[in-house]
């Protein structure tokens, strides 16, 4: 099977099993395990940042981001779309008592006239506006990249607001490879960032808040109360040092075989791209109302190719495990299936 469901997929390889096997390991509650303490010493140095904490997931890597810098009863202001709102089970809102403020943004980019608009006047009636998020690359953009100038403009707008700017860069490794900016350039524009090491690099568990050491001291309690606290898991840790060692500069075949399969379903007229593709994720959805997307899935699936869809929208992720042969034969097969009149 081709799996392109999602980069979280991938299976360790082998030099990925032989670090694990060969990690130094400690109790990192107590602190001590020596793997950990590198990785994190290493992100919060590649981010340009004060403090990394290891965690999970990216979902919980989000939550300890947004409680570490908010009150019970404040609000943060997100785009609609964004993972927080859309894939993590409202915690910020059920754990935190932080209420979201959703703004409708162009393919993940917060309209700026409208965050202004957004932050809260002080006044007894309303939450206290604390916090701003961006997702960077963003998921339900089809991998969309933040246009940095984008980026700077609220980064400024926070600072001089006296808000908050939190970076969802779960696949913040795409969009440096995708865009030649290095990670300290983006992260230097927020208070904190999330990195996720299970999707494009391939580990098979974690993510890293990074920030300043005042907001990973709270992160760090937080994680311990909501039971994210990992004893050896240097082992885990090392999985993610040899994907940064060896999986981020390969993004590149990754999203070049993203563009290969988008071609295919740009000269369709049985489909068409929802967004355009500048990364590792295709969204795309059929043309004629009749049709049926999940036809689509079900011809793929019958051929060997997993994919996902959600509403009347296919997405398609391409990633490590998925080789530019592989992506000859989704090519193939999605060229046919696309063909065939309905």
């Amino acid at each position: 099977m081709i799996d392109l469901r999602s980069d979280t997929v991938t299976r360790p390889s082998e030099g990925m099993r032989e670090a694990i096997a060969r990690a130094p390991v400690g109790d990192d509650v107590l602190g001590d395990d020596p793997t950990v303490k590198e990785l994190e010493a290493r992100m919060a140095a590649m981010f340009g940042k004060e403090a990394a904490l290891y965690v999970p997931s990216g979902t919980m890597s989000n939550t300890l981001a947004v409680l570490s810098q908010t009150r019970p009863g404040d609000e943060m202001i997100c785009d609609k779309n964004c993972h927080i709102f859309n894939y993590e089970a409202a915690a910020t809102a059920v754990i935190g008592g932080v209420q979201l403020n959703t703004l409708d943004g162009n393919r993940g980019v917060l309209p700026f006239d409208d965050l202004v608009a957004a932050v809260r006047p002080i006044n007894i009636h309303h939450p206290r506006t604390s916090l701003i998020e961006v997702e960077n690359t963003h998921n339900r953009a089809g991998g969309s990249i933040y246009p940095y100038d984008e980026l700077e403009r609220v980064s400024r707008f926070a600072r001089e607001s006296g808000l908050r700017l939190h970076m969802d860069g779960a696949r913040l490794a795409n969009a440096v490879v995708g865009s030649g900016i290095s990670f300290e350039k983006y992260a230097s524009l927020a208070d904190s960032v999330t990195f996720c090491f299970s999707k494009g690099l391939g580990a098979p568990v974690g993510s890293i808040l990074v920030s300043d050491a005042e907001v990973i001291e709270r992160a760090r309690f937080w994680r311990k109360r909501l039971g994210g606290g990992m004893r050896q898991a240097g082992i885990l840790a090392a999985a993610c040092l040899y994907a940064l060692d060896n999986n981020i500069d390969r993004l590149a075949e990754d999203h070049e075989n993203a563009g290969r399969i988008a071609k295919v379903i740009d000269s369709s007229s049985r489909a068409k791209l929802v967004f355009p593709v500048e990364t590792n994720i295709i969204i795309f959805e059929v043309v004629d109302k009749s049709d049926s997307i999940e036809k689509v899935r079900e011809e793929l699936e019958a051929e060997g190719i997993l994919t996902l869809t959600f509403g009347n929208r296919m997405r398609m992720v391409t990633h490590l495990d998925v080789s530019s042969e592989d992506t000859d034969v989704v090519v193939e097969v999605l060229s046919r299936i696309l063909s065939q009149a309905r």
